[in-house]
């Protein structure tokens, strides 16, 4: 069933009722200041780093479901005997409304809500340019008499950094500070706005008020939720300055509405950094100066309305640079707006903060980051060229490189350490991406530190050079690449081992002790090598180009020989150089990774093994929704394996749908020119085809899902961990540039789709470098093939439009055939 349907026009998905599955988000933000925002209103604010600066509160694990957010309080008193309390987002309070409507755009959210002939409207979003949230609440009377009413808002500040704001209690309750001017308008957060931090936060609103609050046990009572809190209830704000304890904000608003009368208030949420040279007078005392710069410009309706029309045409004119028009309305609709929104916030946030991710775990993926580029490139080069050289900084003189780092600081996080193997491959991946996208060679020569220490410098493609040589220096047994702690399964810890089972184990580095072995990242090397090889070529070094393809040559050959089971490729070997993945194991026989990596990689392709491979995917992994990442599933506990076994059969990484690695497999199909077959696992996991089973997915139906539940599972079908995965650039590059087939090499676009016989002709507009490309595919019925390639109105050769500097406009007819 639906709970709601897109509307493309808008570029919005509309959710008609608050009663979801489970809470369906969006992302406000786009440079620096970010809010998450659910459709009931849950969420929370953070400005660069949901760590360490971070807004306002959140309760993970929480009952109910999406508990807390940023809530406005609607009470009509307008019958004295029977006054009524809603949300214009129904929860907290959860009143039943009369109508409900929440939409969904591009960094921006509207709540619309009646209530007995109230109307209340909520357009949430972040501005471009400020750092602040803006929501701009309007009430309507829509009775035939007049109305009386009071608006409640409320925020509950955190303690700036989440992870000790929700421990270290004995120290934080004696800190929270707060000061409020306007009357009661403004409310300043400054705790710990004294020699240890430079700034603070407000909330405000354009309005005189009939009361505030800033403490939470005055706002709600002390045993309360937000659901009841005592001020609304009463009807009357105490005016409460916190000192210390839980420190909120809200503002108390009487409006009295004639008949069809309007009003509208406009509500800020803002960071404010003192510039250094611009200290405060005394500790404690805040430099309001910012703050009102930032509170007068959106002082208005109209101002207000002018930064959204901003926001909206920064969104069109972004998507814009890849665009396809076809008769498949759920290709169109994702390729268009959300497949590529999704990209975009991932390059935001990495995996660090969503409603499965806290945003205190983890910080920005080195893997992470670098697969993201692959799906925002096309986008934000510049930004990308900027993300390449923090991610790079971060990397040891070894080649290997910190697993983690945190966005505000850009070092690597020690607590997460390194020694995941298929790591340093993922930079080569991301600026290849990059330097194809661009042409911009001179990042290759940037100078770039390691583990952020410009003493020990090099350039990039010294870094590049450096995650080359790891790989080729450290292999094992069977002349594969060394998996270290795992490689891009995290859960796949092969250098486990116990002398005494059940009793103690020990997990070895990328150099020491048992040496397990990944035939993925044997799959990553032959694939990234090239791509290596490609960069050294351009920068003239045909010598390192020639080294770098004999040592792909030597994994290549292991690959196929040590990495071949028969039917498909093993996964990888244990630290006994046991094989895991193979059909001499019990359990875990076929994994996906090494079937679409390798394959996608060119690996086996001549030798005939890709088609075996493939063939193996679809009759021992395949479901209806969605390719499994291994079968059969881990029914107990394999200690040499590490942490895969320890899931239920059919969750994660034991035997569930990872999104993330199906387009791999899509891809790999591609390869092999079955257009049919690789649109079918793009179907599967498209949010836009399954959005008809949204009781089973629950996720959000305009989102990509890391996970989705496997066969083995009790509630097979059932997506996690929506929005911030590696699924959305993976998705994206497949579909984007193997299915449809637009990809970008150093010498120009290549045309050369791979598409279901009944796919239909289509075109795509393309952005690339400097120029703007048209693009008609007549399919011909074809799965895969160019016929011929007309560029400008003179015919070529082969399927790639040659790059010309200084054109900036082509006119591109393919053929297939």
């Amino acid at each position: 069933m639906k709970y709601g349907f897109f509307d493309d026009a808008a570029l919005e998905y509309v959710i008609t009722t608050p009663k979801t599955p489970l809470p369906w988000i969006n992302y406000l933000g786009n440079k620096e200041f970010f809010s998450l925002i659910s459709n009931t209103c849950g969420g929370y604010t953070f400005y660069k780093d949901a760590k360490l600066l971070r807004l306002t509160r959140y309760r993970y694990n929480n009952v109910p479901y999406d508990n807390n957010g940023k809530y406005f309080y609607i009470k009509d008193n307008t019958d004295s005997a029977c006054s009524v309390v809603w949300n214009p987002g129904w929860q907290p309070v959860k009143t039943t409304l009369d109508q409900y409507e929440c939409r969904h755009g591009l960094g921006y959210s509207t709540f619309t809500s009646s209530k007995n002939n109230v109307e209340a409207k909520v357009l949430t979003f972040v501005p471009m340019n400020d750092n602040c949230e803006i929501s701009k609440v309007t009430i309507t009377n829509n009775k035939e008499t007049a109305a009386k009413l009071s608006l409640f808002s409320y925020v509950e500040w955190c303690l700036w950094n989440a992870d000790d704001d929700m421990k270290n209690f004995q120290r934080n309750l004696s800190t929270g500070e707060v000061e409020v001017t306007d009357g009661g308008s403004t409310i300043y957060h400054k705790t710990e706005y004294r020699e240890r931090r430079n700034h603070y936060a407000i909330y405000s609103v354009n309005s005189a008020v009939d009361g505030f609050d800033t403490s939470r046990d005055a706002f709600l009572g002390a045993y309360n939720g937000p659901d009841s809190p005592d001020v609304v209830a009463e009807g009357k704000c105490t005016n409460s300055v916190a000192s210390g304890w839980s420190p909120i904000a809200s503002h108390q608003i009487n409006i009295d509405l004639a008949a069809g009368e309007s009003k509208t208030f406009i509500f800020v949420l803002g960071y404010i950094e003192n510039p250094e040279d611009d200290k405060w007078e005394a500790p404690g005392v805040v430099n309001k100066k910012p703050a009102l710069k930032m509170l007068e410009a959106y002082k208005t309706e109209a101002a207000v309305d002018a930064a959204l029309v901003e926001l909206k045409n920064y969104w069109k004119e972004l998507l814009s640079n890849y665009h396809i028009s076809s008769s498949n309305e759920k290709v169109d609709r994702m390729v268009n707006i959300w497949n590529q929104y999704q990209c975009m916030v991932t390059f935001n946030m990495s995996r660090s903060a969503s409603y499965y991710e806290s945003g205190i775990g983890r910080g920005m993926g080195f893997r992470d980051s670098c697969q993201d580029l692959l799906g925002f490139v096309h986008l934000i080069p510049d930004r990308a060229r900027q993300r390449i050289i923090d991610i790079a900084s971060t990397q040891f003189q070894d080649g290997s490189a910190y697993h983690q780092y945190q966005p505000l600081t850009k070092k690597g996080n020690s607590d997460i350490g390194s020694g995941f193997n298929d790591d340093p491959l993922w930079l080569i991946a991301g600026t290849s991406a990059y330097v194809r996208e661009t042409g911009d060679l001179s990042i290759l020569k940037e100078m770039v530190p390691f583990d952020n220490d410009m003493s020990v410098a090099k350039t990039l493609m010294g870094h590049l050079k450096c995650s080359f040589d790891f790989t080729a220096t450290h292999k094992g047994p069977h002349g594969l690449p060394l998996i270290g702690r795992a490689d891009w399964n995290d859960c796949l810890n092969l250098n486990c081992f116990s002398e005494h089972p059940g009793e103690s184990f020990q997990t070895f580095g990328p150099s020491e002790g048992p040496v397990a072995e990944s035939v993925f990242i044997a799959g990553m090397f032959v694939k990234y090598g090239e791509e290596y090889a490609q960069l050294a070529e351009l920068l003239g070094d045909d010598a390192e180009a020639k080294r770098a393809r004999e040592e792909i040559a030597k994994v290549y050959q292991a690959a196929i020989t040590a990495g071949w089971d028969g039917e498909w490729f093993v996964r990888a070997y244990d630290a006994y150089s046991n094989k895991v993945g193979s059909k001499e194991c019990e359990e875990g026989q076929i994994y996906i990774e090494p079937q679409g990596f390798c394959v996608l990689a060119g690996i086996g392709v001549k030798e005939g093994l890709a088609e075996k491979a493939l063939k193996s995917v679809e009759e021992r992994l395949d479901t209806k929704y969605g390719v499994m990442i291994l079968q059969p599933a881990y029914t107990k506990y394999h200690l040499e394996l590490g942490e895969v076994s320890s899931y239920p059969p059919g969750y994660k990484e034991n035997a569930g749908i990872f999104c993330h690695n199906n387009p791999w497999v899509s891809i790999a199909e591609t390869v092999l020119g079955h257009g049919d077959r690789a649109f079918e696992i793009y179907r599967k996991t498209c949010p836009a085809y399954i959005e008809d089973i949204s009781e089973i997915h629950c996720t959000e139906p305009y989102v990509y899902s890391q996970m989705v539940a496997g066969r083995d599972a009790k509630f097979f079908g059932q997506g996690k961990n929506s929005w911030l995965t590696g699924t959305a650039a993976w998705t994206f590059v497949n579909i984007s540039q193997y299915i449809l087939g637009v990809y970008p090499t150093h010498n120009g676009l290549s045309i050369n789709p791979c598409v279901p016989a009944d796919f239909g002709d289509f075109e795509i507009t393309r952005k690339y470098r400097d120029a703007v490309y048209h693009i008609s595919v007549k399919q011909n019925g074809v799965q895969k093939g160019i016929k011929k390639l007309t560029v400008n109105g003179k015919e070529v050769s082969g399927n790639v439009i040659p790059y010309e500097s200084g054109v900036k406009e082509y006119t591109v007819v393919a053929e297939m055939g």
